[in-house]
């Protein structure tokens, strides 16, 4: 009896930490904001998933893992330029990595979502989770690795 009560306890402060961070999400105010069916009209429903619920997607599935053409890499919710395809690397774990943002653009937030303290990245102007941020990156270059998922990303090419 204990352990289930001990179970419950612990699903019950889970949830709530996760409905703590999501309140703090809807109380900021973002250059774009849209309604919860506006955004779901505008995204795919992965993407919602993503960027609207902080989800994440499976590794490996991204269309820019190997992806290699020179450009920008914007928010996939308002177009906001992220990163350039210069700072981007192969991590190898499973999502597109890069060592440095367009850091005027990006959001730094904390994260206990599994347990533990990790940096969120979001876009600063709509609000949208795109990943998280490690010091496990290059040591060459900033040391940093932002792990993000793809389907928050859109892809605009280097014009010639």
């Amino acid at each position: 009896m204990k352990k289930i009560v001990f179970i419950l306890f612990i699903g019950f402060l889970i949830s709530c930490q996760s409905t703590a961070q999501n309140k703090k999400m809807e109380n900021k105010k973002y250059k774009v904001e849209n309604s919860e069916a506006e955004w779901k009209k505008k995204l795919t429903p992965m993407q919602f998933h993503v960027l609207r619920e902080a989800g994440t997607e499976r590794p490996g599935t991204s269309e820019f893992n190997d992806f290699q053409e020179k450009g920008t890499y914007v928010c996939a919710a308002c177009n906001t330029p992220l990163y350039k395809s210069d700072r981007k690397f192969d991590a190898h774990c499973g999502w597109p990595s890069f060592d440095e943002a367009i850091e005027e653009n990006i959001e730094l937030d904390v994260d206990y979502k599994i347990g533990y303290e990790r940096t969120e990245l979001k876009c600063k102007t709509c609000g949208s989770h795109l990943g998280h941020r490690f010091n496990d990156g290059p040591k060459e270059t900033t040391g940093q690795r932002h792990c993000l998922n793809g389907v928050a990303l859109k892809f605009i090419p280097e014009k010639k």
